[in-house]
């Protein structure tokens, strides 16, 4: 049976879960699916892995030199592909035996645009939710101010207790750690935003779908987690710092409020409080814990904040010149016609 499917892997925010990831898609899909690996500038000793895996298992992988913001890899695996669906899928997501079926049965049966799975986080796999649906739409005061609305569904519960009480239902918001999307879509609002650079472009996405008209579903019989940093190898930094620097929060706040004419109100004052907390918290915090023999050591920390503000604007702005000489030109999107999935 030709494949109606396209699975498309792309980094998050480091690359020492690769293994894992790619290891348990193979083990748990057994629906038909194509793969495209997209490979943003990873480590030698990764990228000799993906390149021994894709001989082996005959799946594309689109590598390049340079580092790649979330949307802009997703824009270059969806620019391959040929197929009814796709499934964006984070190098840091394990997923578990029946996934992709349960994702396409759903999408299948309603009609639905975009579906994504009960998302679980952290290790142990499985175990904890991370989001079971949400909220994504605009809100007007009385002042006719516009306001976004932002729910994430169950995060924190335990997956195992909750798992059956859990229906499938539409909701407006899924997450790009694992969605599947209803390929067509992309011929009507074109390819995902790259202004969006590094937070909130699922919500962005979500509700493109809804003002054009397409619906988002919520499957729990699909089960996946995704497995955040910290970095776990030298060679993620790098990438770490730049995916969670102040320059793209920022550059992907001020296009989220200025593309839906969003206030700049108490959900934005929030975010900016919290720029750099990830480069804080997976990389200051252990680091002057080890130097200090456990101790918390205030005076080094505060100093280790200013050298990474000034360090991560450096490689923000050492990145933002480089990109516009290598980023590559990606084709306009083709309608594709496939053939509808036999239905039992």
């Amino acid at each position: 049976m030709k494949p109606i499917v396209t699975i498309v892997v792309v980094p998050r925010e480091r690359f020492s879960c690769t293994q894992a990831s790619l290891e348990s898609i193979y083990a748990h899909t057994d629906f038909p699916f194509k793969l495209i690996y997209v490979d943003g500038n990873s480590p030698v000793k990764v990228r000799r892995y993906l390149e021994a895996q894709a001989q082996e298992k005959r799946f594309d992988i689109i590598r390049t030199n340079y580092y790649l913001s979330p949307n802009h890899a997703r824009n270059i695996g969806l620019s391959r592909v040929d197929t009814k669906y796709l499934v964006f899928v984070d190098n840091d997501v394990i997923v578990s035996p029946g996934w992709l079926t349960a994702l396409v049965n759903c999408a299948e049966e309603t009609e639905a645009t975009v579906v994504g799975p009960l998302m679980c986080e952290k290790q142990p796999i499985h175990q904890r939710v991370h989001f079971a649906g949400g909220e994504s739409r605009v809100v007007t005061d009385v002042k006719g101010r516009r306001h976004l609305r932002e729910k994430m569904y169950k995060q924190g519960h335990n997956a195992v207790e909750l798992r059956p009480q859990l229906k499938r239902t539409q909701t407006e918001l899924a997450e790009f750690h694992c969605t599947l999307v209803r390929r067509e879509i992309f011929d009507r609002i074109g390819y995902l935003d790259e202004a969006m650079l590094n937070t909130k472009e699922h919500l962005d996405f979500c509700m493109t779908v809804a003002q054009v008209g397409g619906t988002v579903y919520f499957e729990p019989d699909s089960l996946v987690t995704y497995v955040p940093g910290p970095p776990l190898e030298w060679t993620d930094l790098h990438f770490y710092m730049l995916r969670w620097s102040d320059a793209w929060t920022l550059g992907s706040l001020q296009r989220l409020r200025e593309k839906w004419n969003l206030s700049e109100d108490g959900y934005f004052q929030t975010k900016y409080k919290k720029l750099g907390v990830r480069r804080i918290a997976t990389i200051i915090k252990p680091f002057v814990r080890q130097v200090s023999l456990g101790f918390e050591n205030k005076p080094l920390k505060r100093t280790m904040k200013k050298i990474d503000r000034k360090f991560n604007r450096y490689l923000s702005d050492r990145y933002a010149k480089m990109l516009p000489q290598r980023k590559l030109e990606l084709p306009p999107i083709q309608k594709v016609t496939t053939p509808e999935l036999a239905k039992a």
